[in-house]
Formats: C-alpha cells, sequence, structure tokens
C-alpha cells in the first residue's frame, strides 16, 4: 500500500482543484430551497453565471454533469428527424453527437483533423450548400478537452451569418468558460453548455445552460420529450425560479463562493493567470520536444487551449505508464487520452484554483517521470517554464 503525505497535485483537465474557501461554504446543513434564503443565495448566482457567460440571456442550473447538460441542449430545440451538423474536434465533439443519434436526431459530422482547430470557411460552405435550411443546428466545441485544441467560435458564427443560415449555434464551454474568453451574446450564440467542476472551481455535479431568445422559441416548438431537462418547467418569466426534484443547495453557496473569488480577481485577470500558466506549460513542452522527445498534439501554436495541453508522447513510448509513475511517485494526477488517443497523450490541465508554484511543481514531476519511463525529452523544461514566469511576460 502505497502512503501519500504531503499535497495531491491535481493537474487532470477537470475535475479541477476545489479552493478551500468554497469548500468550507459548503460545509453547513441543509436549508429549505423554497425559502427565501435560498432564493437570494440563487439569485445572486444566476447574475454571476450571467457575467461569466457574458450574455443578458437566461441562465439554467441542473444537478447534473456537463454531459447532462448536452442532452438538456439537444432535448429542448430539437424534434425527432432534425439535421444537425456537429463540427468535428474530437473526442467529446464525437461524444456530443453520438447523443444526438440516440435521440433520434440525423447527425452530420463536418470532419476536420482532431490535431488543428476547425477551419469556419468550411462550415459557410457546407452551410451554403444547404440551400432548403434542413441543417437545424451547429454544434461545436470552444476547447475540445481530448486534445487540447480551442477552436475559434466567434470566427464559426460569422461563417453562419456569412451563409445567412438560420440555424441554432451550440457550443460546450466545458474546459473554457471562467478560463479563458467567451462572449455568449457578442459571438451570438444560442445554446451555451457548461459544468461546475472545472472554471467554476466547484465539484461534479452540476451542469449550466446558457439559452438565446431564439432557442427559448425553438423550445416551444421543439418535439423531443423531456421532462427533467425541459427549459418550459424551469423557468418562470426570463430567469429560473423552479427545479425538478430538490434543488442542489449546497452547490449554490459553494459557486457563491466561487463567484466572489472570481470577481475578487477580476474576470481578464483570471483569463490572464490561465493565460501565463499555460504558456509556462508550453515553454516547458519546447524544451521536452528536443532529443526526439514529446511533442504538442495541436499542431497550431495559435490554438492551443489556456486550460489544457495535450503532449504527443514518441511512438513505443506509453503515455499511461508516464501518468502512472507521475501519480504513484510523486502524488501528481495527469490526464490521459480518450478512446484513439489513449496510451498516447498526457494531457497537463492548467485551470481553475492554481497559481506558479502548483504547475511547477506538476510539470517536474511530468519531466521526472519522463526519466523514469524511458521517455526521450530534451532536459530542462521546469527551467524553461521558471524563466518565463520570472520574466513576467
Amino acid at each position: 500500500m502505497t502512503v501519500r503525505r504531503g499535497y495531491h497535485f491535481f493537474q487532470n483537465p477537470g475535475p479541477t482543484n476545489i479552493p478551500e474557501r468554497v469548500l468550507r461554504a459548503m460545509d453547513r446543513g441543509v436549508i429549505d430551497f423554497n425559502g427565501a434564503e435560498f432564493k437570494a443565495i440563487s439569485g445572486e448566482c444566476f447574475a454571476g453565471l450571467k457575467r461569466i457567460f457574458k450574455t443578458e440571456a437566461p441562465v439554467l442550473a441542473y444537478a447534473a454533469t456537463g454531459h447532462g447538460a448536452w442532452e438538456s441542449a439537444l432535448m429542448n430545440v430539437f424534434s425527432p428527424g432534425d439535421h444537425v451538423l456537429v463540427v468535428e474536434s474530437g473526442f467529446f465533439s464525437m461524444n456530443w453527437a453520438m447523443r444526438g443519434e440516440s435521440f433520434g436526431l440525423k447527425v452530420e459530422t463536418l470532419p476536420n483533423d482532431w490535431r488543428l482547430p476547425a477551419d469556419p470557411k468550411r462550415l459557410e460552405a457546407r452551410l451554403n450548400e444547404d440551400r432548403e435550411h434542413r441543417i437545424k443546428g451547429v454544434l461545436a466545441i470552444h476547447s475540445e478537452t481530448s486534445t487540447g485544441v480551442a477552436h475559434p467560435i466567434a470566427e464559426l458564427r460569422r461563417a453562419i451569418d456569412a451563409a445567412r443560415h438560420p440555424a441554432l449555434f451550440l457550443v460546450d464551454t466545458i474546459s473554457s468558460l471562467a478560463s479563458f474568453d467567451f462572449r455568449m451574446d457578442e459571438w451570438g450564440v444560442d445554446v451555451v453548455v457548461a459544468g461546475s467542476q472545472k472554471g467554476l472551481m466547484l465539484p461534479t455535479g452540476m451542469a449550466f445552460i446558457g439559452v438565446s431568445h431564439k432557442a427559448l422559441a425553438a423550445a416551444q416548438e421543439a418535439k423531443l420529450p423531456r421532462v427533467y431537462w425541459d427549459w418550459r418547467r424551469l423557468l418562470e418569466g426570463s430567469s429560473q425560479s423552479l427545479w425538478n426534484g430538490t434543488a442542489p443547495v449546497h452547490f449554490f453557496y459553494g459557486l457563491a463562493e466561487a463567484l466572489r473569488m472570481i470577481e475578487e480577481e477580476g474576470l481578464e485577470n483570471v483569463f490572464a493567470r490561465h493565460h501565463r500558466l499555460a504558456e509556462a506549460t508550453r515553454r516547458a513542452v519546447e524544451v521536452w520536444r528536443r532529443n526526439d522527445g514529446p511533442e504538442f498534439y495541436c499542431l497550431d501554436p495559435r490554438a492551443r487551449s489556456d486550460t489544457v495541453t495535450a503532449v504527443w508522447l514518441p511512438d513505443g513510448c506509453d503515455a499511461d505508464e508516464v501518468r502512472a509513475i507521475a501519480l504513484d511517485r510523486f502524488n501528481v494526477s495527469l490526464g490521459g487520452g480518450l478512446e484513439r488517443l489513449k496510451g498516447h497523450l498526457v494531457r497537463i490541465g492548467h485551470l481553475g484554483d492554481l497559481n506558479e508554484p502548483m504547475i511547477l511543481g506538476s510539470l517536474a514531476a511530468v519531466e521526472m517521470a519522463f526519466e523514469i519511463a524511458g521517455v526521450p525529452h530534451g532536459k530542462g523544461g521546469v527551467a524553461a517554464a521558471m524563466e518565463y514566469l520570472v520574466r513576467g511576460e
């Protein structure tokens, strides 16, 4: 039996570290979720979420994971047989697509190399072909957690507009919200999917949906069966005041505290911190690439996500062995490759409640794990990250 001491470095790209302030805020007894106290807390939270989503539209919450938010997004705006276009980006885009197929939607995939950001021109061309406007929705992932690639949501919106296409625009922000810039209203996103366990620094178990007025209108006509996910049952006017079942009261205490922490730091400063720690990680990978070592999975430097760096190991090296060494020897937890990427990727998460010593400690563990596992790599990745952070770029 391994006995671990000290702090567990949790560098998965979600769930993420939960701040002590959030844990302490949730450490309390139950209150009546129909009472005035809870209504005040939930109202504060929904107002804060709107500032994070950068929207004036309603934001809804469920006791669910992000996968539940995916289902809510699909079931409220589409009818059986509707044609939807999924912008391929990686494992999670294809899983969202699979849910649509399971619900009886006609799902088309807009092909894309997982190592590159989606091409808005390709989306525009496909929508121009759809002269009868059979495509009812376009689905995209902002930060594809499985690949470390950030996708150009604003540009994809412009492609939809350039094609003069009426399709709804649905976007997954599960590993980008509250970590790098997202603008629901300005970018014309109709449905936004988010979860609690990443940039919002909460435990897994809450899902959030941003809903434009266009999406709300579609929900009145949609024919897919829904009860638990039904927006119409939750909304009173333009805000959520009802629940399907018991409200997750303790999550709201934690969410209120997490939102206070974000606003104390300032949302733009949160983005800057995430970019700084991500860039430090990227500087380390640049050094590790030497000596025929690991490389970035994302081939476009401009599209590398500020929340997760996916590192592709050389042929013959086992990424899961590296991860096991990091966890067993150094108490550092890293993400692995999913589906066809299993065994090939180490995913280093750098989002949520995180600072410079935490990321440097994790990078040191990765570099030591490479050495122990016999992975060829350039030496001095941690030093390169330190040099970048010292300069304060």
